[in-house]
């Protein structure tokens, strides 16, 4: 048996996967300008406080399930959204973008600020909370430096 076969797969699902959340790591840092400051204010209202700390008194296991359903739904939805505007379908796949997002940062968002310290004490899930941290900052860095770089050979171009 080959065992080269089963590596290469494994390789192929690893650059699938991080390209995958690329995509959506790269849409999120271009949206964010936009939506952020609507979740700040929402963040601010008094009934948004009250469910946070709701949230906060719950078993671990229920703010798991409080996080998970609308994560879930949300995740793959932003995937489906970009590849909806890949093909061509642009209002619509931007509409369910926008749906998407506003679901993770008003909902997803909140219920992970509120019950942080309880998901996380779930080894398996500071695990993937880590390394999802580490691919996240590994993309802006090398967004960062892709920039840098574009501006540099602007900047060479207009030198000459």
């Amino acid at each position: 048996m080959n065992t080269s076969q089963p590596r290469g797969i494994l390789k192929a699902a690893l650059s699938t996967f991080r390209f995958f959340a690329g995509v959506v790591i790269v849409a999120d840092a271009a949206a964010r300008p936009f939506y952020r400051p609507l979740v700040d204010r929402v963040a601010r209202m008094r009934a948004i406080k009250a469910m946070e700390a709701f949230v906060a008194g719950l078993p671990r296991a229920a703010i798991l399930v409080l996080f998970a359903v609308p994560f879930l739904v949300a995740e793959p939805l932003k995937v489906l959204a970009l590849i909806m505007i890949a093909a061509g379908a642009v209002v619509p796949g931007l509409l369910l973008l926008l749906v998407s997002y506003l679901a993770t940062f008003l909902i997803v968002e909140r219920i992970y600020h509120a019950g942080r310290e309880k998901l996380r004490s779930y080894g398996w899930f500071d695990w993937a909370m880590t390394q999802a941290e580490a691919v996240r900052d590994s993309l802006k860095s090398a967004g960062r430096e892709a920039v840098a770089s574009m501006w540099r050979a602007v900047g060479r171009t207009f030198d000459k």
